[in-house]
């Protein structure tokens, strides 16, 4: 009889577990630097090897920083809103080509287009570590003293932008 009871109780333990996992959104994954200051990094650009770019070459500004790779099936789905982002003008977009293949990544941005101010070329993913990546893409957005106001998982679109990052960005602007 006790050899039924003990599953029953486990399930009946983990059953408010269950319940409470299922009422999350499974994109709202937590950063610890939400309204905390994001990592400053410095790495090789994707572009040009010889060169560093980094955190210091968005300082003073909203920026939205865009963690992506070529092996990623979500950064292709949002590359077309990321072109037509940053032809807006909205914001400047920055990228971290992250735990990618330099040739790979260029031949990409070469034949989809390039939204980026500059892509820092994080081959072995350090950088993306000390944000918190769990994959990509993810995008971050920040304000001129480099506080993350949001961080966004999966591929960003239009809606997204909408609901998620406009309004922010508006009343970050409006503050100053």
């Amino acid at each position: 009889m006790t050899r039924y009871l003990v599953p029953i109780g486990l399930f009946a333990l983990l059953l408010p577990v269950f319940i409470v996992g299922l009422t999350r959104d499974p994109s709202e994954l937590p950063s610890p630097f939400l309204n905390n200051p994001a990592p400053e990094f410095a790495l090789p650009s994707l572009t040009d090897p010889g060169s560093e770019v980094g955190s210091a070459d968005y300082a003073g500004e909203f920026a939205l920083v865009n963690v992506w790779a070529t092996w990623c099936v979500g950064c292709r789905e949002e590359h077309g809103f990321l072109m037509e982002l940053a032809q807006s003008g909205a914001i400047p977009v920055y990228g971290i080509n992250w735990r990618d293949n330099r040739p790979d990544a260029l031949n990409w941005l070469d034949r989809l287009g390039d939204p980026y101010v500059f892509s820092a070329f994080d081959a072995d993913g350090r950088v993306g570590i000390d944000w918190g990546v769990y994959g990509a893409p993810e995008t971050f957005l920040l304000d001129p003293s480099g506080i993350v106001l949001h961080k966004h998982l999966g591929p960003l679109d239009y809606q997204i932008w909408q609901r998620d990052f406009a309004p922010l960005l508006g009343s970050a602007e409006a503050a100053r």
